[in-house]
């Protein structure tokens, strides 16, 4: 039994409102591109996100450790809110540190989910820092959104749910931050079905773990800002996501900015779904793909949905290019 089946059979989707997210038949896409599309729908997952699921894995088997400790993080999004929901559900007190730039929306959904908010000076690097050097000593835990393997297979969940709901799977789009997300999908369903091809996907503007896999090692990445930025951002020097890419991600592809938008436009128009830039560049990317993609079984990881009005309307803008 493989680390994430036995967090299942522990009662996982039991513990803080995680759901077993449908898979959705895209028949007009499917129509355009000549491939039979699927989205996976995190973006209808409690919190928004997939990140309540690593979350729940973490502070499940970190209560099993120590009933009494207290959760440190970092985040400007979803993994604060993900974090924020576990906590609560299985009432460990819980502090995250968030940049000052954060959106009012997300600050508001974090706190809303009981936990105390603190704002630093600076990006999500500085946040992070932070929660690191408080969770140094005593009972407050520091949980990665990522560098983690109880996080992973918290993540890998949703490997073996798209293995139950379309057996005959043929490729995975996810797209790729730290890691941890494809990771944990790729594991399980390559347990399951070795025979699924992982692509990996990158917004051109931010291809951290792409160069890094590159290179063989963690290294410094220029970025640009990015509608994926979900994805964005760099990787802890100790990261264990990078050998776990390296080894099970089949194929690589970066997509551009305006492709990425009208992904996002091609959801919204034929389904009437927001989803997030990170969740629209796997899209993106099967699109890109599409001719050598005819007649294969393609599932497209919808990540996130917490998107604003006001980031959707400047996608849409960028789309018109």
């Amino acid at each position: 039994m493989s680390r994430t089946q036995s967090l299942i059979s522990e009662g996982f989707y039991l513990e803080s409102g995680v759901i077993q997210t449908p898979l959705l038949h895209s028949k007009l896409l499917s129509e355009q591109l000549g491939c039979n599309l699927y989205f996976k729908c995190e973006n209808l997952q409690n919190t928004g996100s997939f990140k309540i699921r690593g979350a729940t894995s973490a502070i499940t088997r970190l209560v099993a450790r120590d009933p009494h400790a207290e959760v440190v993080t970092a985040s400007s999004g979803n993994h604060g809110i993900g974090t924020a929901a576990a906590a609560k559900a299985m009432g460990v007190p819980i502090t995250i540190y968030v940049p000052d730039s954060v959106s009012e929306v997300k600050a508001e959904k974090i706190e809303a989910r009981g936990a105390r908010l603190i704002r630093v000076a600076g990006g999500t690097e500085v946040a992070e820092q932070t929660a690191r050097s408080v969770s140094g000593g005593g009972s407050m835990v520091y949980i990665s959104p990522y560098n983690d393997l109880d996080v992973i297979s918290g993540q890998g969940t949703l490997g073996c749910e798209i293995a139950e709901q379309l057996p005959g799977v043929d490729c995975i789009y996810v797209s790729v931050g730290g890691g941890g997300l494809i990771s944990g999908i790729a594991a399980n369903i390559k347990h399951l079905k070795p025979e699924v091809k992982m692509t990996g996907v990158w917004a051109e503007n931010s291809p951290v773990m792409l160069t890094c896999m590159k290179a063989g090692k963690v290294i410094e990445v220029d970025e640009q800002p990015t509608l994926s930025d979900g994805t964005a951002g760099g990787l802890d020097s100790d990261s264990i996501t990078l050998p776990l890419c390296q080894r099970l991600i089949d194929e690589c592809q970066t997509v551009s900015e305006i492709e990425i938008a009208r992904a996002m436009m091609s959801v919204w128009r034929q389904h009437g779904i927001y989803v997030e830039g990170s969740a629209a560049a796997s899209l993106a990317a099967v699109i890109k793909d599409a001719p050598k993609l005819k007649g294969k079984n393609v599932v497209v990881l919808l990540c996130g949905g917490n998107i604003t009005d006001e980031t959707f309307a400047a996608a849409e803008e960028v789309s018109k290019q």
